[in-house]
């Protein structure tokens, strides 16, 4: 199948597990857009607007991360960390 990429997880992670019901909408958007991202995603039209709607929900996260850019020190020891695998 289909590698899982990031989003998936991220998705997972914070949104499926807390989420139990699913609700049915109505959508109307540009028949051009649809198609556009339709063949980007490779996918139906309800993954493809679940799609959208996780990187809208993932970009609020990396907006947080940027603002951390330069104020966060993190020191990794690679020999550590492969002894870590053992």
């Amino acid at each position: 199948g289909r590698a899982i990429c990031h989003i998936d997880l991220w998705y997972l992670v914070w949104y499926i597990q807390g989420m139990g019901t699913v609700r049915k909408i109505t959508v109307h958007v540009p028949e051009a857009l649809l198609e556009k991202a339709q063949r980007s995603t490779g996918q139906g039209i309800t993954e493809t607007i679940r799609r959208g709607l996780q990187l809208v929900a993932a970009s609020d996260a990396y907006k947080k991360l940027r603002a951390l850019r330069g104020k966060v020190s993190i020191t990794l020891d690679i020999e550590t960390l492969r002894e870590d695998r053992g």
